[in-house]
This record gives C-alpha cells, structure tokens and sequence, in this order.
C-alpha cells in the first residue's frame, strides 16, 4: 500500500482529500506551508484514500506519511 509522504518539514496547509476519495498519479492530496511557501503534496500512485494521517495545522517532518491509500 502506498504511503505518500511530507517532502519537507512544514505545517499541514490544507487537506485536499477525504476518506475514500479515488486519487490518480499527481493528484494534489495535501498542502504544506514552510517559510510563508505553499507546496503541494502531490501523490506518487494511485489508490483509494484509507486513512489520513494529519489534520490541518499540524506540524509535520520531511518523511512523515500524510495520507495511506489502499
């Protein structure tokens, strides 16, 4: 199962899938901000969304997995 991943420490921006959203290859599942930046967090597979990880306005790390999909 896919685990997509923060590539930078930041905080959760915005989250822009839900539970069992059906995600394509690019699709932007999240938003972080890190020095006043907004970068998306895009997905690397496709799936189905089974769990999300984070909630907006929480910190994350470089490496910390954001969304799991199925």
């Amino acid at each position: 199962m896919p685990d997509i991943e923060a590539h930078i420490t930041g905080t959760v921006w915005k989250i822009e899938c839900q539970v069992g959203d059906q995600i394509a290859e690019g699709d932007t599942v999240a938003i972080l901000e890190s020095m006043k930046m907004e970068m998306p967090v895009e997905a690397e597979d496709a799936g189905t969304v089974r769990e999300i990880l984070c909630e907006e306005g929480q910190a994350v790390n470089e490496g910390d997995t954001l969304v799991v999909l199925d």
